[in-house]
């Protein structure tokens, strides 16, 4: 992809990597003139860039080949992962642009008070001030929360309580009540929030001409006010109540009324199967569930309902996907969603159940791969921290409308509610898989302005072309969560928008936020993280658990500093001192949080999550990760889509042995041992020369959490068992 550099590149090259003979000749002299102004390749990459000479409609190929040579001229592709160079960047803000965003506008109007002299501007400063709220958190997030769509019923005695050592992340807002589904729902002048503004745009799968569903503000409160009604009349204040739906309008509907009426959601992904909804309701202790008949998705049909009863759910409130008559028949003690409504008081006034900061409104579960998932809960204080995220590192605006294919189930489908209502945005759902060019379709209809997504879902769009002939110009920002990004596909979708940034982020249920993530008042790399999240200070620790000197470039275990407005001080089923702090060192006096991540820190500060702490691998005495083995390998063949490396330790007391799974793209074709000496060529050159791949295996998919995290765990145990009894053979 890039064996010349930019400058040595002629028309012809353009014209194979996929332009027309005209474009090439035209980029070609455009691109001469920036390079006899240009003082690096950086500020090459730039020019492009800011002059949108780099048009979405132009082939992968194409972007593939500037970017890539461009990038030949400043340092090498391939480089060891004992290298702590940081990644090249592809996106830099400007002074203008940052102080036209949240963050930036607040650092201006505050960043003087709280640093005095040493406060520059957003872009300089911005180390400085993230340091301040590091060390002083609770100055930081209540004015933050001015931001917010926040009110309370009872304001709190103080913003933040240090008293009680059982409570290492504190005890924030103590003594306020309110109810954060309310706060949600009330129009508030300062963000611009009003009744007539959009507060749910979305389209039913299947209906990809027509015109795009909305539901104002107003109207988005009658909605759920009519549905606390029928919950009221149903069930009792406390009752934990799941969900266990796509993440359509109703679904939003349905969250927001359990928590308006006082009750509990309990969050069940759509996809897990009725052995794991009857442990979530077994754990949860939910009094009832709502459901769908069917999912619908890629234009078919699948049976939830019946998954349902299989986990001997008490009382079902069943919701049609088409039409308004559920398409199965009901058990003796559920209803229909048409028959739930009647049954409650028919008025769009509710009179919301306020209650303490810290009480119980959503139990939701982690991935866990063995034994029980761990039942981890949400107050109304936890969205408060992870919209004060998404206000100041992703940007998100009144008015913005922000799209993130998710579900209920797991953290981000709470988080993106709770984002766009408490920030004044318009939430954008599509009712169907997002998979397909009706998705994207729905995207450039909508309008989205902030575009979330999945690495594994980017590659699925990019692989099968689906997406080409839409405009997604209007999207400012695209987001990344869930695992590890591959830096083609996030240039392929960068591209879409003319490089708008990917804002990384990666944090936990348990944390109600992120720990690191881009920033819009930082240069950005592909699948890299420029920061820690807003108030959050970690450490990397080696391997005999002590911290590495702050900013030191490393590889460790990142341990969190405990003081986190929004993260868990209980979970619902496990000892959380034990798992999160017991054996956990002493840093400046605290005792550090658990988390399990692997992080690298590079030379200048950026951060590349290099998989969990069981996710390393012992190769010939040489640890490693196996996010370090797949980024090298990926781009060894065109035929890959997807790559997993694991190391197998035999029964016999050998080495470790390094084995690698593929998933191929569809229509093409390769054999293990041609994909064994392509995988050892690029891992002995770019990696490490003394690593040696044991086994290769092509499969047709890869085991997933409900949450698309890669089941490497699983992958390792299939592969003991099949080469163990290899070895017996």
């Amino acid at each position: 992809m890039g064996t010349k550099s930019i400058r040595e590149l002629g028309a012809e090259n353009f014209v194979n990597a996929g332009l027309t003979v005209e474009e090439a000749n035209e980029f070609h002299g455009v691109l001469n003139n920036i390079l006899s102004i240009s003082s690096s390749p950086t500020d090459t990459w730039h020019h492009l860039v800011t002059n949108k000479l780099l048009k979405p409609s132009y082939p992968h190929s194409f972007h593939q080949l500037v970017y890539y040579s461009i990038l030949q001229s400043s340092q090498s592709n391939g480089a060891a992962a004992a290298d702590f160079a940081d990644p090249p960047l592809y996106w830099f803000p400007s002074l203008e642009q940052a102080k036209c965003t949240n963050l930036g506008r607040f650092m201006e109007t505050h960043g003087p008070k709280l640093l005095g002299d040493s406060y520059k501007d957003p872009i300089t400063s911005f180390p400085l001030f993230h340091k301040f709220s590091v060390e002083h958190p609770q100055v930081y997030l209540s004015l933050v929360l001015k931001e917010l769509s926040v009110s309370f019923v009872e304001p709190p005695k103080c913003f933040l309580d240090t008293s009680d050592p059982s409570k290492h992340g504190g005890t924030w807002l103590p003594g306020s009540v309110l109810n954060i589904a309310d706060c949600c729902l009330q129009p508030s002048e300062y963000p611009n929030k009003g009744d007539d503004s959009i507060a749910i745009i979305w389209r039913d799968e299947g209906f990809d001409d027509s015109d795009v569903n909305r539901i104002t503000l107003k109207q988005l409160r009658q909605q759920v006010m009519l549905v606390a009604n029928a919950i009221d009349a149903t069930f009792s204040k406390g009752d934990a109540i799941a969900i266990d739906m796509q993440m359509t309008a109703n679904a939003v509907i349905i969250y927001l009324a359990i928590i308006l009426a006082g009750c509990v959601v309990v969050s069940i992904p759509d996809s897990v199967a009725p052995k794991e909804i009857a442990t979530r309701l077994r754990i949860s202790k939910a009094k009832g569930i709502f459901t769908q008949d069917f999912i619908s998705r890629g234009g078919r049909k699948f049976p939830l309902y019946s998954r349902v009863i299989q986990a001997a759910a008490d009382k079902v409130i069943v919701l049609p996907v088409i039409g308004d008559n559920v398409g199965v028949q009901l058990r003796e003690q559920d209803l229909s969603w048409k028959s739930f409504l009647s049954s409650g008081r028919q008025s769009h006034h509710f009179s919301p159940m306020y209650q303490p900061i810290d009480s119980v409104t959503n139990i939701l579960f982690s991935s866990g791969t063995t034994g029980d998932p761990k039942a981890i809960p949400w107050t109304h204080l936890s969205p408060i921290r992870g919209s004060a995220d998404s206000w100041a590192l992703i940007d998100l605006q009144p008015g913005d409308v922000y799209c993130w294919p998710t579900n209920l189930g797991w953290v981000m489908g709470p988080t993106i509610i709770y984002s766009s209502f408490l920030l004044g945005a318009t939430l954008a759902l599509y009712h169907g898989s997002p998979l397909g060019h009706g998705f994207g379709k729905f995207v450039q209809d909508a309008g989205v302005t902030i575009l979330g997504t999945v690495p594994s879902m980017v590659k699925a769009w990019r692989s099968t072309q689906c997406m080409e002939g839409l405009d997604w110009t209007k999207i400012r920002t695209f987001c990344s969560t869930g695992e590890t990004s591959n830096v083609d596909d996030d240039l392929w979708l960068s591209s879409k928008s003319y490089y708008k940034p990917i804002i990384e982020c990666c944090g936990g249920t348990e944390l109600a936020a992120c720990y690191i993530m881009g920033s819009h008042l930082q240069p950005q790399a592909f699948g890299a993280f420029s920061t820690a999240s807003m108030t959050t200070g970690f450490v990397i620790l080696d391997e005999s658990g002590v911290p590495y000197p702050e900013d030191a470039a490393c590889v460790g275990e990142m341990a969190l500093f405990p003081l986190s407005m929004g993260a868990t001080d209980r979970l619902l089923n496990a000892d959380h001192e034990e798992i999160y702090y017991k054996g956990m060192p002493i840093y400046k006096g605290k005792v550090l949080r658990r988390h399990g991540d692997i992080i690298k820190r590079t030379n200048g500060g950026y951060f590349i999550v290099q998989g969990r702490a069981d996710d390393t691998m012992n190769l010939g005495g040489i640890k490693t990760s196996s996010l370090e083995i797949e980024r090298v390998c990926d781009r060894s063949d065109e035929c890959i889509l997807e790559i997993a490396a694991i190391s197998v330790a035999l029964g016999n007391g050998g080495p470790e042995q390094l084995v690698i799974l593929a998933v191929l793209k569809n229509g093409y074709n390769s054999n293990a041992d041609t994909l064994k000496k392509k995988f050892s060529k690029a891992i002995q050159s770019n990696l490490n020369p003394l690593f040696k791949v044991g086994f290769v295996k092509i499969v047709p998919e890869f085991p997933r959490t409900a949450s698309n995290k890669l089941l490497r765990r699983v992958l390792r145990d299939q592969m003991k068992h099949e080469l163990s009894v290899q070895s017996r053979l």
